[in-house]
């Protein structure tokens, strides 16, 4: 039998703020395998919760800011191959990641970061094309370039159903 094809579904979260009269956007330093690595906030969707609180939640883990998502800048899909340390084959791994812009909101003092996650930075979009070999996803740079174009979509535009909240299985679609 054929193993199917599951995506990983992600959120993150494209936050920008005026900094001394200057544009900047939200980023977080993490460690990763690969070293060093800039990403927007975000994260894997936890079970029993929507994409708007997966991203509330990863935004608060990873930079201890609280974030209300008020539009969904766009869905996008991404793929790689990773090595497995002692085997010889790939991993093929694919995200599926809703990306939200919002209103931040309240710095959390004295929260701890996410494990992996070195520290919070602000960048200017410049700064930010300026270092795509630091990315740790292609995704930044097309989140952020699609947030300048005034993409925005409205939150209503995804739907969740019910059967997500009470971990009960709803009819296959």
């Amino acid at each position: 039998m054929k193993k199917r094809w599951k995506p990983n579904a992600t959120v993150a979260a494209v936050i920008e703020r005026t900094v001394d009269g200057v544009q900047k956007f939200l980023l977080v330093e993490e460690e990763t395998r690969d070293g060093l690595r800039l990403n927007n906030p975000a994260g894997h969707l936890d079970p029993g919760e929507s994409p708007l609180q997966g991203c509330m939640r990863e935004t608060l883990e990873e930079t201890a800011f609280h974030f209300t998502p008020t539009a969904l800048v766009g869905v996008y899909l991404s793929r790689f191959e990773r090595a497995v340390p002692g085997e010889d084959t790939l991993t093929d791994i694919t995200y599926l990641r809703f990306a939200f812009c919002g209103e931040l909101g309240e710095h959390v003092a004295g929260q701890p970061l996410d494990e992996g996650i070195v520290r919070t930075v602000w960048l200017t979009a410049d700064e930010i094309r300026a270092c795509t070999h630091l990315h740790r996803s292609p995704l930044l740079l097309r989140c952020m370039e699609d947030y300048l174009a005034g993409q925005r979509h409205p939150l209503s535009l995804i739907t969740i159903d019910e059967s997500v909240y009470r971990g009960g299985s709803a009819t296959p679609a």
